[in-house]
This record gives C-alpha cells, sequence and structure tokens, in this order.
C-alpha cells in the first residue's frame, strides 16, 4: 500500500498495511531449497573399503543393502548370499514394499561391472531407487 497525500498537498498519511506476499514467497522458496536438499544416511553394516567422494550424499537406512566385497562376492543386509539368492531377495524386497530403496555398497577394489550387474539386476525386479554408498573424503 502506497502512502497518499493530504486533500491540501502539505503533509502525507503513513502507510497503514504491510505486504507480506515478498515474505510468503521468500519462505516458500526457502521451504523447497530445503526439501530438495534433504541429506540421508546410511548406516554401514559390513565391513568394506567404500570409494571416497568429496560430494556424496547421506543416505537414512534403507530396507536393502547390497554389498559387493574386493573378491566380487555378494552380501544382503549383512549376510553373504549368491548371485540367485540376491535375485530373489531383491524381488521379495520390492514385494513387501514397493518403495524399496536398495543402497549399493561397494568395495575400493570391486569391479565396475560387478556394480552396474546388481543395479541392472535390481531393476529387473521392479525396484527404481537406488543410492551407492561412500564415505565422505576429508
Amino acid at each position: 500500500m502506497a502512502a497518499t497525500a493530504s486533500a491540501r498537498g502539505r503533509g502525507r498519511s503513513t502507510i497503514v498495511g504491510i505486504n507480506v506476499t515478498p515474505m510468503v514467497d521468500i519462505m516458500l522458496v526457502l521451504l523447497v531449497i530445503m526439501m530438495v536438499s534433504a541429506n540421508f544416511i546410511v548406516s554401514q553394516t559390513m565391513n568394506v573399503d567404500l570409494p571416497k567422494a568429496a560430494n556424496g550424499d547421506r543416505a537414512t537406512p534403507s530396507v536393502a543393502i547390497v554389498t559387493i566385497a574386493a573378491d566380487g562376492a555378494y552380501g544382503w543386509n549383512d549376510k553373504p548370499v549368491s548371485e540367485p539368492d540376491l535375485v530373489k531377495n531383491l524381488a521379495a524386497a520390492m514385494a513387501d514394499n514397493p518403495e524399496t530403496n536398495v543402497v549399493v555398497s561397494g568395495d575400493t577394489k570391486a569391479q565396475h561391472g560387478k556394480v552396474v550387474h546388481v543395479l541392472d539386476l535390481a531393476k529387473g525386479a521392479g525396484i527404481t531407487h537406488f543410492a551407492i554408498a561412500v564415505e565422505r573424503a576429508d
């Protein structure tokens, strides 16, 4: 609301209202930024040497954690499994919860192809939410 001049033109009246629309706009933008940049925390369950990344996200504990050891062996929630059992576990996790998140913890010495293969197996089971566990580089 703008200030208005008096009828005689000698003085001005004061502003009687404050426009809060810009403040609400700013608060909504800050809320969206906060929601988009929310961090997730991953709890490490198997002892593997994770690769370092300066900009890794932190993820919340997931329904399914797949571990790939240095020798290429698979793990499912801290238990060693074979590839056919891994496929069964991924399908069962998807059947239990369609919003299943799969966190892949690959050792630094694990082959890249093994990580891609696990992601492919999970996608074949219908899982669409993935994360790759990393340690923060200090």
